[in-house]
């Protein structure tokens, strides 16, 4: 077993660099650093834990930029899921992780890949109100019109699963302005213009409206 023969940093056990906790324990701390130092060392950069994340999915999900821009830079999968379909590209994208989102995308990101409920990276964000991340990925070419396992496309999902208020209203502005269906009902024969009359969110019918929404 192979020590590296640099100082490890403060809080952080020595121990064999080929071995993946030290490398966990490092992206858990937000320590690049050390993250590059492990990984010159030759640590596992695609481990995983007992939830099958790697240690750039475990950085994504404490939204850790500066662990993720290492392992990015190093050659990091942002598409490897973990055993509830996440990836760092899902995960950044549903959770409106912009800088870690922003760097998968550049560094290979599949805009087709699906999470556990068969939908894109767009449908959570709209979801949660993430303008940005929504724009973002509208901007990168994700499908606007998917259709999730639960027959809910993004605007769906913006108006029955948001609150009405100005990110959901911009978020289906948003998705409007990028071709996104109006009159695309969801399981149910919904369409977003009754689903955004039954929840009482005048603003977001009037921007259906607008866009031919019937």
């Amino acid at each position: 077993m192979v020590l590296c023969a640099s100082v490890v940093a403060p809080g952080l056990a020595a121990e064999p660099c080929t071995q993946a906790a030290p490398l966990f324990a490092a992206v858990t701390a937000n320590h690049p650093a050390e993250i590059r130092r492990l990984l010159d060392c030759g640590a596992p950069m695609e481990a995983r834990n007992t939830a099958g994340q790697t240690p750039l999915l475990v950085a994504t999900h404490h939204n850790h930029v500066a662990a993720a821009r290492v392992l990015i830079e190093a050659g990091a999968d942002v598409n490897a899921k973990d055993q509830i379909q996440d990836s760092p590209y899902l995960y950044a994208g549903a959770r409106g992780h912009l800088d870690i989102l922003q760097m998968t995308l550049a560094h290979g990101a599949d805009l087709r890949s699906l999470n556990r409920y068969q939908g894109t990276a767009l449908i959570p964000a709209a979801e949660r109100g993430h303008v940005e991340a929504v724009r973002l990925l509208i901007q990168a070419g994700v499908d606007v019109n998917h259709v999730n396992r639960l027959g809910w496309t993004a605007l769906i999902e913006a108006v029955v699963l948001g609150q009405g208020g100005e990110r959901h209203q911009q978020v289906v502005q948003a998705l409007v302005d990028a071709g996104a269906d109006v009159n695309l009902p969801d399981a149910q024969g919904r369409t977003p213009l009754a689903l955004a009359q039954a929840h009482g969110y005048p603003e977001i019918a009037r921007i259906l409206r607008r866009a031919g929404a019937h």
